[in-house]
């Protein structure tokens, strides 16, 4: 499942709901980025996106993970709109039915959605906004994956 969402979103009880009434899956794995305030630079961080383009492009990629990770399942939420320092940016949940599958599809997803899904970021701080781009870090975290 995919959400994209304006709203601010509870991850805790996110993962109780996805994690109920599986009783074949051996292992869930999750990941919550946050908005940081990177050292009172950052007053708050705007994610915009293209509702209908946005959510297919991580639903083909999602589908892509449960293929080749054999996952049970995936949920992904990612917020949209301005969000201030502390809160939930994305969630990334991901079923199998073993540990070592469940941990590499989450950080598959993680590492294409911060580098490569259709969003545009914007950091407001105290000298005006700026457009956010990946890092050599999350593009060379991302490449890990085109490897194998």
């Amino acid at each position: 499942m995919i959400t994209l969402t304006a709203e601010p979103f509870e991850p805790g009880a996110l993962l109780t709901r996805f994690c109920a009434g599986r009783d074949e899956t051996g292992a869930v794995a999750s990941f919550v980025g946050l908005a940081r305030a990177e050292k009172g630079q950052a007053a708050a961080l705007e994610l915009e996106a293209y509702p209908g383009f946005t959510d297919a492009a991580i639903s083909a990629f999602a589908e892509t993970a449960r293929t080749r990770f054999r996952l049970h399942d995936y949920h992904i939420v990612h917020r949209t709109g301005r969000i201030a320092p502390g809160e939930a940016i994305v969630f990334v949940a991901t079923a199998a039915g073993h540990r070592r599958e469940a941990f590499e599809a989450c950080d598959f997803l993680m590492d294409w959605l911060k580098s490569r899904a259709p969003f545009w970021k914007k950091e407001h701080g105290p000298d005006g906004a700026r457009w956010i781009e990946p890092t050599d870090r999350d593009r060379t975290d991302a490449s890990r994956w085109d490897q194998e």
